[in-house]
């Protein structure tokens, strides 16, 4: 590769490229001028494209923070410039998820919270849920409307549908306290008719576990997997009757550095989650931690529904620097999500470079599970060490 050709792969230019060495395809989505892109959502589109969403603006919390979304075209694979959706006036508006209803129309689905105010930063008690909808794969959407209007509720994942066709949809509860998120518990919003009425479920003893990714391993039984605000570990919590009641949440072995978590489950069966292989040098459970070390991004694969994770590959490595140098001299990559295609191919994005911009990389389950690559080798994250097939 030459000067030129580096330059270009390295612009947020919406070109897809192809890293041999890695063996994935990959780009740079472009930012539409705006200086943060965070928490990307992906949905496949009818003629084979994919949709991403995001929240940008200014800065996290600011009233011009808005929901916007590009477009991979699935001919010239190239992503378009991205279009502001969301209609808010003074309000940060953030973590967009997608969600096919069964009418096949997409619902895009953000939070809504008032704008920081003076002396005063972390505003997402005022959060309340919104949702836009498209007809006609993205290309427009309708106006915005309230989805969940209780003030302080906050998502990340979209809406699933359950073997049993009840809809189930993961938040937390974010309150205005000076322990600065502590208290935030899981709650499931659950509707039986399609979306016409909710009620909510309460994930028990489950404050600063939150960003619950809900997987249906069998019928009935669904499988929760969450960030911690403490930044020790990925948690995980189960259910048997289709989320009517959960278990009390439990550590799993995978690193959490109090930054969101993707999980999936792959059409073979095993579940795949994204997230960042790091954790707070000294996590104290109970105590909120930010240590920022949100790099590198990595995929595990569990095939015993989540209690142990014997594969997985780095992603994304950031600079490579250890220790204290960690946080100050490697890039941040953070808030993975992991979306399957009707071809089977993962797709990953991320907030790319200190929220520079959002990368996409593609890639098969065969790269992610490591057939036929030898010397590369995949990542055991409970050993550590590097697994060669």
């Amino acid at each position: 590769m030459n000067h030129l050709e580096s330059v270009r792969q390295s612009e947020p230019n919406g070109v897809m490229y192809r890293d041999e060495f890695l063996n994935v395809d990959f780009g740079l989505i472009p930012t539409g001028g705006n200086n943060t892109a965070h928490a990307p959502a992906l949905i496949e589109t009818a003629d084979g494209g994919m949709l991403c969403a995001w929240f940008a603006g200014s800065f996290e919390g600011s009233g011009d923070i808005s929901i916007v979304v590009s477009k991979l075209d699935s001919t010239t694979q190239t992503w378009s410039v991205p279009v502001t959706v969301s209609e808010g006036e003074n309000r940060s508006e953030q973590n967009p998820s997608f969600f096919r209803a069964p009418d096949n129309k997409i619902w895009l689905i953000y939070t809504s919270q008032v704008s920081r105010q003076e002396g005063k930063d972390n505003m997402q008690f005022t959060s309340i849920i919104m949702v836009q909808k498209s007809s006609d794969e993205g290309k427009t959407w309708g106006k915005s409307e309230v989805l969940f209007e209780n003030a302080g509720t906050f998502g990340r994942q979209g809406i699933q549908i359950l073997s049993n066709g009840r809809w189930i949809y993961s938040t937390w509860l974010c309150e205005d306290s000076a322990e600065g998120l502590t208290n935030d518990p899981t709650e499931f919003q659950i509707s039986d008719n399609a979306g016409k009425t909710w009620h909510s479920v309460r994930m028990p003893d489950s404050n600063g576990r939150v960003h619950a990714n809900v997987v249906e391993v069998e019928p009935g039984h669904l499988v929760a997997f969450m960030r911690s605000r403490f930044a020790d570990f990925v948690y995980s919590s189960e259910s048997f009757d289709f989320g009517d009641s959960w278990c009390v949440p439990q550590a799993t072995v995978l690193p959490n550095n109090n930054a969101s978590v993707s999980a999936i489950k792959l059409a073979t069966g095993e579940i795949a989650l994204a997230y960042n292989m790091n954790s707070a040098p000294n996590a104290i459970f109970g105590q909120v931690a930010w240590p920022g070390l949100r790099n590198p991004v990595a995929v595990s694969v569990s095939e015993d529904f989540g209690k142990t994770w014997p594969i997985g590959r780095i992603f994304e490595m950031a600079e490579g620097y250890i220790g204290s140098e960690n946080k100050t001299n490697n890039s941040q990559h953070e808030y993975p999500t992991l979306y399957q295609d009707s071809l089977g191919r993962l797709n990953l994005v991320y907030a790319y470079k200190n929220r520079l911009c959002v990368k996409y990389v593609r890639f098969t389950v065969a790269d992610l599970f490591g057939e036929k690559r030898e010397a590369m080798g995949v990542y055991n994250p409970t050993s550590g060490q590097g697994v060669e097939k």
